[in-house]
């Protein structure tokens, strides 16, 4: 999808372009029934409810649920906040002592913030440190639901900077075997990574509709309902999604995000074991444009299309990013990349400040080409060769000026 004098786009992380199939779909809800889906006293109210049921039951397929089991959200951040404070204050009102929130310090700032907005509830967070791959240790978070009893954990199913894939099937066997609750964030491993909820043991599961290549504006929330997980709705309204989430769904977002998901569920494997060798022939270019180059986090447990790259010589990663404008990359989380420091999941893997600070996320997908990787890595490469120049006569300079 690279257009004549528009960048290589290699952050996929951080959103995904709309698959041309999606927006076709998306068109006619758009433009031909316009109705509100829940105005069902009419013909064009029933058409279009009839199409929001038919997305939900593609969204529910690609994660292995029901489709009375899901709920239509804004994004993964609206479902990561009902998820988890939901959760918390329907167990509070019903009587439940169990304060303790387990989490891990790598999560993405929306569940490590919904987590601390508990604590002037009077909940207890608790953030699980990971190792230097950036993985949870099944023996601190065994110890975790040992010490107190926990009312919810809530694990990154794919982390949306480095990219590594959490043993879900083991926190949610944990989970359950402690009597807490278990929710993921999904958002950046469905059609990534095989999802099912019923393997993993999930009680919840958040989606995010743009990072599946489809629109953005939409998510989800899957809720199981044998047995039963229950929340407390965040805002009140006219009781649409079974009451627990208000408000009118947009379904031309609903529809297309439906038919993101059934391309995902069809195509997804075969999508990221091309895509995974897009992003090894990435690697192995820019190795030989910048030797000295690391990988960031497990090697061998992410999604195929991530890498964090920590840069040699010195230089910071907005240097690199400056020095070749034709490569859209980033340095982290997007919902936080005007921060300046170094995000926090590469602080809580424990890298070094200089190291996080020449850290690139590289986000392959489903559009990404051979000639895009290999434009991509020659003007890395020729941008951190800029960059490191720059800084060299930066500091002869300021060494000639002080003599």
């Amino acid at each position: 999808m690279t257009r004549p004098n528009r960048p290589i786009y290699l952050d996929n992380h951080a959103t995904t372009p709309v698959d041309p199939r999606v927006l076709a779909a998306m068109r006619p809800w758009w433009e031909e029934n316009f109705a509100n889906p829940g105005s069902v006293e009419h013909a064009m109210g029933r058409a279009a409810e009839a199409a929001v049921e038919e997305a939900r039951a593609h969204v529910a397929e690609l994660v292995g649920a029901a489709p009375n089991e899901i709920l239509f959200t804004s994004g993964a951040t609206e479902s990561n906040n009902l998820a988890i404070k939901g959760a918390a204050r329907f167990a509070t009102a019903q009587g439940s002592t169990r304060r303790r929130v387990v989490t891990l310090a790598t999560e993405h700032k929306c569940v490590l913030e919904s987590v601390r907005d508990l604590a002037a509830e009077g909940f207890e967070p608790v953030l699980l440190p990971v190792g230097r791959d950036g993985l949870l240790d099944p023996a601190r978070l065994e110890d975790a639901l040992a010490a107190a009893p926990a009312l919810l954990v809530s694990v990154m199913a794919v982390n949306n900077e480095i990219g590594v894939i959490q043993d879900l099937a083991a926190i949610g066997e944990a989970a359950k075997r402690h009597g807490a609750l278990f929710h993921t964030d999904a958002a950046q491993a469905a059609g990534r990574i095989p999802l099912d909820v019923e393997a993993i043991r999930a009680d919840l599961l958040s989606l995010s509709g743009h990072k599946v290549y489809g629109p953005k504006g939409i998510g989800a929330l899957y809720l199981r309902r044998r047995p039963r997980a229950r929340l407390a709705p965040l805002f009140s309204g006219g009781g649409q999604e079974r009451g627990l989430r208000s408000g009118t769904l947009a379904a031309p977002l609903a529809v297309g995000f439906g038919e993101a998901c059934r391309i995902a569920a069809v195509e997804g494997l075969l999508d990221s074991g091309r895509i995974a060798g897009q992003r090894d022939r990435f690697l192995s270019a820019l190795r030989a444009e910048v030797p000295g180059v690391e990988v960031n986090g497990a090697p061998d447990r992410r999604v195929g299309g991530n890498l964090s790259l920590a840069f040699p010589g010195g230089v910071t990663a907005q240097a690199i990013m400056a020095a070749a404008p034709e490569v859209c990359v980033s340095t982290g989380s997007a919902c936080s990349s005007a921060e300046v420091e170094p995000s926090h999941v590469l602080r809580a893997i424990g890298l070094e400040e200089a190291r996080a600070r020449a850290t690139l996320r590289i986000g392959i997908g489903r559009f990404t080409s051979p000639a895009d990787v290999d434009l991509a890595a020659a003007a890395l490469g020729a941008g951190w060769r800029r960059a490191v120049s720059s800084m060299e006569s930066a500091g002869a300079s300021s060494a000639g000026a002080a003599e």
